[in-house]
């Protein structure tokens, strides 16, 4: 079997958004003196993740998978208790139900996904398990003495829903993340007052923001081309 290259299938403009997004990212890593590896890493890794989930390719979950590990450590030491708790008891199995999904919904024969519609059933079981999920988090990160307690409770829910909607191919989890992504650029601000080695994870977050709304438009484009093309 023929291994394809998926950096290939970017256009001009991906390859200059991932490009700037690690350049940004390595600015900020270089700013805050160098001071955390993992932090460095992790970063990356997220960056790269969003660019395929804006193709609609399932590496785009395998990477989120790598990241979830990568941002769970990170949380744990800066007392992040709700971040590290969601990213590795939450995100990372709903990027392998993600994953699962999206292999067995692929457009034709290509490696992009099929993009799916949300229907007003799954809407309300969402948001139903949403307020279930944040209340349970809130009581289980106050009792743990959580860092930025109402941050990462918003967190939490912010990161729930657009979990949910990558499960059902939904071009909504894009900017149900890109709101995510902007409390997470205030929670990691508030860090990096007093540990400089938390600016790398502000830049991070900054530039999952413009993936995400890049991924939104791409993904509405993705639908219309799908559906002209009689998927």
């Amino acid at each position: 079997m023929k291994i394809r290259n998926p950096f290939r299938d970017l256009t001009k403009f991906e390859r200059g958004l991932w490009l700037v997004s690690l350049a940004v990212i390595a600015l900020a890593f270089a700013l805050s003196g160098f001071h955390d590896v993992v932090t460095f890493i992790g970063s990356l890794i997220g960056a790269t993740s969003l660019i395929f989930y804006a193709k609609g390719y399932v590496l785009g979950q395998f990477l989120t998978i790598a990241f979830c590990l990568f941002y769970g450590v990170i949380s744990f030491y800066q007392r992040y208790y709700g971040e590290m708790i969601c990213y590795l008891c939450m995100s990372l199995p709903m990027a392998v139900a993600g994953a699962i999904a999206w292999l067995r919904h692929p457009f034709q024969k290509t490696a992009e996904v099929k993009v799916g519609r949300l229907s007003k059933r799954q809407a309300v079981w969402m948001f139903l398990l949403t307020a279930v999920v944040t209340a349970a988090f809130y009581l289980i990160l106050r009792a743990l003495g959580n860092a930025e307690l109402l941050l990462s409770t918003v967190s939490i829910a912010t990161s729930f829903i657009p979990a949910c909607l990558t499960c059902f191919r939904s071009p909504y989890y894009a900017l149900g993340y890109a709101v995510n992504d902007m409390v997470l650029v205030v929670l990691w601000s508030l860090a990096a007052r007093n540990d400089i080695s938390s600016l790398p994870m502000v830049a991070c977050f900054a530039t999952f923001l413009c993936n995400d709304l890049y991924a939104f438009y791409n993904w509405r484009r993705m639908k219309q081309r799908q559906m002209q093309a009689g998927s």
